[in-house]
């Protein structure tokens, strides 16, 4: 995948980010203790976080280690945090599923040929880059919920990616769907680290719903280093420390309408 001005991010970088980041949310998620509540997914307890994220990677590994051609079922959101381990067993169970996910993308061959469900090179820089994000994001709900916010850096490129997945994947798919309200008038999100930038449109108003790379007029503009655009547009900080022109309330009905559960 490559962000505009942030450079390529390759199969080999996402399984590295992989790795690292659960091995992060297990360790916070152990700082925390299983019944601490997680501010940034307001229903759910350390336990539910690592039942859901566990689960997340057991199932990413059926498609990437089996080559599964199409989702077959699946327990419901209910069902996966109403199941599973004890609060003793939870982080050890965590941690084989986490393993066993990054073998499987390690181990896969380049032609990989599996179900995925948004845009990319192939199925495994899909898998790769998806349980990538899904663990970052989830390792800072971890760490908020042992109030450890401060340990939620990203190395600029990779948050990029992360912006740009949000956008030109998730958002992207909403829209192909018909099933994304739209905004008032367009967003534009604004990435700048040092002397690297990078750019995104969210089309609104009487155009029509739309997204791109680059940028245009907009009635809202939000402009802050990689890493703090993508935990505000994952809705995992405020927009505090942003520069945001115009009307904010673009920026509100963005965070509002687009919700990403897995």
């Amino acid at each position: 995948m490559s962000t505009p001005a942030y450079g390529r991010y390759d199969i080999p970088g996402y399984i590295a980010a992989l790795r690292r980041e659960g091995d992060l949310l297990a360790a916070a998620a152990e700082r925390a203790g299983m019944s601490a509540a997680v501010p940034s997914c307001p229903r759910w307890a350390v336990r539910d976080l690592l039942k859901h994220t566990g689960y997340v990677h057991r199932w990413a590994t059926g498609f990437v280690a089996s080559g599964l051609a199409r989702p077959t079922g699946g327990a419901s959101e209910e069902e996966i945090l109403g199941q599973g381990p004890g609060d003793a067993e939870l982080p050890g169970w965590f941690r084989e599923g986490h393993a066993a996910l990054v073998r499987a993308l390690a181990q896969a061959p380049p032609d990989l040929d599996s179900w995925a469900f948004l845009a990319a090179p192939s199925p495994l820089a899909f898998w790769a880059r998806r349980q990538a994000h899904e663990t970052a994001v989830h390792r800072v709900d971890a760490e908020q919920a042992a109030g450890r916010a401060s340990d939620s850096a990203f190395e600029p490129a990779f948050a990029a990616d992360g912006v740009d997945e949000l956008i030109m994947g998730f958002l992207a798919r909403n829209i192909r769907r018909g099933s994304w309200p739209g905004l008032d008038a367009s967003l534009a999100v604004h990435a700048a680290d040092g002397t690297t930038s990078a750019d995104w449109l969210v089309a609104g108003g009487t155009g029509g719903p739309g997204v791109s790379r680059g940028t245009g007029p907009a009635g809202c503009d939000v402009t802050g280093p990689a890493r703090d655009l993508y935990l505000t547009l994952w809705n995992r900080r405020p927009p505090d420390g942003l520069r945001v022109t115009g009307d904010p309330g673009i920026l509100a009905a963005f965070a509002r309408t687009l919700q990403i559960t897995w």
